[in-house]
């Protein structure tokens, strides 16, 4: 079944890049299972229950990632290897269909989940170059097609920093099995796109600070 919505299809500046329908699988959550196109369904659907499987757990600390788990609110891929570049043209096609779709899921938050089969990361320092690595590639491609998201720094050494793809802001967490971080800790190499305008609307609510001192609590725990 093509999840694709026909608007999607027309706009989507990504869909036609050499390779990027080949390993794209734009996944979406029904009833704790996944439905999602693609050439490798099996090993998507069981890398999204094992991601369900750590999010489940009770004393998981990350409540933001609990409640779009139980919300459903999220959207999930597989690719092939973390920063190559057949993985970024599918994720560049997949992450710009998230972002048409966002406004249309219900949740208080929402989140793009890209995981990888490669490589099997060695220690933290690598995974951290392969996340930069994967970050730049997906900017390369998006900067033909939109400029840098409003109102955020395109500076990592900013505090008013944030990723953007498709002129929308993200946060992005990564999960990756070198690190000794429960809360970041998955054995496949993991992206976590979250919408920026979702904690910014947190600090005008005034519980931002709340939430970050819940997790960090819990984390520590």
């Amino acid at each position: 079944m093509d999840h694709s919505t026909a608007e999607t299809a027309l706009v989507n500046p990504f869909a036609s890049l050499p390779g990027a329908a080949a390993h794209s699988s734009y996944g979406r959550p029904a009833e704790g299972e996944l439905l999602v196109d693609g050439e490798n369904q099996a090993m998507a659907r069981e890398v999204h229950a094992a991601l369900h499987a750590v999010l489940n757990d009770p004393d998981f600390p990350c409540v933001g990632a609990k409640s779009v788990l139980h919300q459903g609110s999220y959207r999930f891929g597989l690719y092939p290897e973390l920063g190559s570049p057949e993985s970024t043209a599918s994720l560049a096609r997949d992450l710009y269909e998230f972002v048409v779709e966002r406004p249309s899921i219900e949740g208080r938050f929402s989140s793009f989940i890209a995981s990888f089969q490669e490589p099997k990361v060695r220690d933290e320092e690598e995974f951290e170059r392969l996340l930069w690595k994967q970050l730049a590639a997906l900017r390369r491609l998006d900067r033909e097609h939109h400029a840098w998201a409003a109102g955020v720094s395109s500076d990592p050494a900013s505090p008013d920093f944030s990723y953007s793809f498709a002129a929308q802001p993200f946060f992005v967490v990564g999960l990756s099995p070198a690190t000794g971080r429960w809360a970041r800790h998955f054995p496949w190499p993991t992206l976590v796109f979250n919408d920026h305008n979702q904690f910014q609307r947190l600090r005008e609510e005034q519980q931002f600070e709340r939430m970050r001192d819940l997790i960090h609590g819990r984390d520590e725990k």
